[in-house]
């Protein structure tokens, strides 16, 4: 008897440790919504007005609250969790003004809208006002959410010029995210990398696989963290950080490049990949070494075996 109960009881116990949570999605109007176990994760917003697409709000798994912000001083052109970039062929896709470029969407596909994962897949143009486009991305984002603790989502994109591209050196590029201002460092959180450097002085120019802040906001800490994804095209990776303690962290090599440019000759893609990962409690916590590891095991995904992009 003795023995069967320990057996019930550990059984009832393995049963009751949180596992992967139910993730779903669905269009509504500019913006694919989705949600992990019933309550909204993220929002994916396209609006032909916007600048560029973008993830807002990103919300933490305790507090519900989101980790990113929709805009903030002193920059309010950071749109939360985004890609783009300044200086390509004479435009600026980062900055605000969409007559100085845009990059829009043709209109997202949920290709799966529930499960353990959702993904859904959009195209962009890359476009200045009554010009032709000059690149057309095609991007794959897959959200998870592998315990109550743990948030996934998988960016991958693939950059394909219709003309010669010219990018110029510059900070303002590719992925990046702005907390809200009470998880920053500014307001006493944790900027640290890979190799444990934080803050600003110990991150901005360093080489790392990965990013994390995270800080304390109405007594729940938790924090978001970016991963790229080995390999990364003309041997970047890992990439060297921009980062700031008001709240900014991006991995680009743009503003390291060796001869000042970069050349992407029509023909020749690029394509890039990230796991976003918001958590509860700080990196050391959330285990965002394990999770590196774990990601960069695993296999490549489908967006790089669609040959048809156009």
């Amino acid at each position: 008897m003795r023995v069967a109960a320990f057996i019930l009881a550990c059984t009832l116990s393995a049963s009751a440790q949180p596992g992967p949570q139910e993730v779903s999605a669905r269009l509504d109007k500019d913006q694919v919504q989705v949600f992990v176990a019933g309550k909204l994760f993220t929002c994916y917003k396209f609006a032909a007005s916007g600048k560029y697409p973008y993830f807002w709000p990103v919300n933490g798994p305790a507090s519900g609250k989101s980790v990113t912000t929709e805009t903030s001083e002193p920059y309010p052109h950071h749109h939360s969790l985004f890609f783009g970039c300044d200086r390509v062929n004479g435009g600026n896709y980062w900055q605000e003004g969409n007559e100085r470029g845009q990059i829009v969407s043709i209109g997202p596909k949920i290709i799966q809208d529930s499960g353990r994962q959702v993904v859904f897949t959009d195209k962009c143009l890359w476009q200045r006002s009554g010009e032709k486009p000059i690149i057309l991305d095609l991007r794959r984002v897959a959200v998870s959410s592998p315990s109550e603790t743990i948030r996934f989502i998988d960016f991958e994109i693939t950059l394909d010029p219709l003309t010669d591209i010219h990018i110029l050196k510059t900070n303002h590029s590719l992925f990046a995210a702005r907390v809200v201002p009470e998880l920053s460092v500014s307001s006493g959180g944790t900027l640290i990398n890979a190799e444990g450097k934080t803050g600003e002085k110990g991150t901005w120019g360093v080489a790392s696989p990965w990013c994390d802040c995270s800080g304390t906001r109405n007594g729940m800490t938790e924090g978001i963290a970016i991963l790229q994804h080995p390999p990364i095209y003309r041997g970047w990776f890992p990439c060297k950080w921009f980062t700031r303690d008001y709240g900014f962290f991006s991995p680009t090599p743009m503003f390291w490049l060796e001869e000042g440019q970069l050349e992407i000759p029509k023909g020749e893609t690029l394509t890039l990949r990230y796991r976003v990962i918001i958590h509860s409690g700080d990196a050391k916590a959330a285990d965002i070494n394990a999770l590196f590891k774990q990601y960069t095991q695993q296999a490549n995904s489908p967006l790089s075996e669609q040959k048809t992009l156009r």
